[in-house]
């Protein structure tokens, strides 16, 4: 699409059959007839009704959208999994129960009074809607069934103990991009677009210590997102109540960035999410490359590009510092004996970092990674076991 012009005008009721007043709307259809390239309107509203919908192509003779089909279409596009494809689905359901009424408004008009089909004794009206019905009801059980696996994998994640760190921002932040930079994954593929991702994607990494984290790629936010649409996208952004930290990248070079930040924050707060989430998260100024000499004027905020890499070092630094408060993670050295079993329950049980043998002696320095559940089980096992923190 190609935006030809763009004009603010006071709305009504955008719920009612008449969305402008009738001098505006005597402009605006002016206007439109004027262009004669224009092939659709748009209207910055959160949703109009069917009836609006109807009287204003009929007046305009091109499609109006508005922000609800916009950002479905997109969404259209971007859906590549299961989940994604199945949540633009319910999404959608709204909107076809609304263009249903649109239809049979119409189909009664043209035939005088409505018709049951095949002496059923159900009216069309009804028929759809129950179709309707049946669909929004088979597509929530498939989620279900996806959240419920999600919800396994989740679990066994937490067995494994590896910290989960929630890459969140704007839509066309860069979250995918800095993700790309922290793992070295070669097969992530930041798009330049808006809701490139659409799934939350979980991609391995390492800290500066080695230790081993989870970073988890959400869908990005948008001002005003319609109300649905989020809803139908909750489960998507559940996951991140599950995560050990979370990091807010904001693109510093749009016109916008700030009210995008207050959008995002906003979202999170109606996520429900534990206060400490909040309270420990980490905010990065990204695209610092695009302008000269850029100096964040909050406190604790990281300036980085994730395309060129610049920061990448600190920010690392930053959430391994984070991560080790929130899961009660410390890293230690501990004396053990070789001929003992101390280094392979090390091995199994936290993240071993160097080992320092001392031949002389039959010993070894172990640096490690340790939780507070398998420390306190170290320490039972192993009482002899000298332990030396940083």
């Amino acid at each position: 699409w190609t935006v030809l012009d763009k004009i603010i005008i006071p709305t009504k009721n955008p719920d009612k059959k008449f969305v402008f007043g009738k001098g505006n709307f005597q402009v605006l259809t002016e206007k439109i007839k004027k262009l004669p390239q224009v092939t659709a309107v748009f209207l910055n509203v959160e949703r109009i009704s069917s009836l609006a919908k109807k009287e204003l192509e009929d007046a305009w003779g091109v499609k109006v959208f508005d922000r609800y089909t916009v950002v479905l279409h997109i969404f259209r596009c971007n859906a590549r999994t299961k989940e994604a494809k199945l949540q633009i689905a319910l999404a959608e359901i709204p909107l076809l129960r609304s263009n249903l009424k649109n239809e049979v408004s119409q189909l009664d008009q043209q035939r005088g009074g409505s018709r049951y089909i095949m002496g059923s004794g159900e009216t069309f009206m009804e028929t759809q809607n129950r179709i309707l019905k049946e669909k929004e009801l088979k597509i929530r059980n498939a989620l279900e069934k996806l959240r419920r696996k999600r919800s396994l994998l989740r679990t066994q994640r937490k067995k494994r103990e590896f910290p989960i760190i929630s890459v969140m921002g704007y839509t066309n932040c860069g979250k995918t991009t800095l993700i790309k930079a922290l793992t070295g994954e070669a097969g992530i593929q930041p798009r330049d677009q808006l809701f490139a991702t659409l799934d939350i994607t979980a991609h391995a990494g390492y800290l500066p210590s080695h230790m081993a984290v989870i970073y988890v790629d959400t869908i990005g936010f948008l001002t005003d997102l319609p109300h649905n649409l989020v809803e139908s996208f909750s489960a998507t952004l559940e996951e991140v109540v599950y995560s050990d930290l979370i990091v807010h990248v904001r693109d510093i070079t749009h016109p916008e960035t700030v009210l995008q930040k207050a959008t995002v924050l906003s979202v999170l707060k109606n996520l429900n999410l534990p206060s400490h989430l909040l309270d420990s998260m980490v905010e990065v100024h990204n695209k610092v490359d695009l302008i000269e000499r850029y100096k964040p004027t909050e406190e604790n905020v990281l300036a980085i590009s994730a395309l060129h890499g610049h920061g990448l070092e600190e920010l690392k630094e930053e959430i391994e510092k984070k991560i080790l408060t929130a899961t009660g993670k410390k890293i230690l050295t501990v004396n053990i004996n070789l001929e003992g079993p101390q280094l392979s329950w090390l091995y199994k049980e936290a993240t071993v970092q160097e080992v320092e043998v001392m031949p002389e002696d039959g010993t070894a320095r172990v640096k490690v990674i340790i939780g507070n559940s398998a420390f306190g089980k170290y320490k039972n096992l192993f009482p002899n076991s000298k332990i030396y923190m940083p």
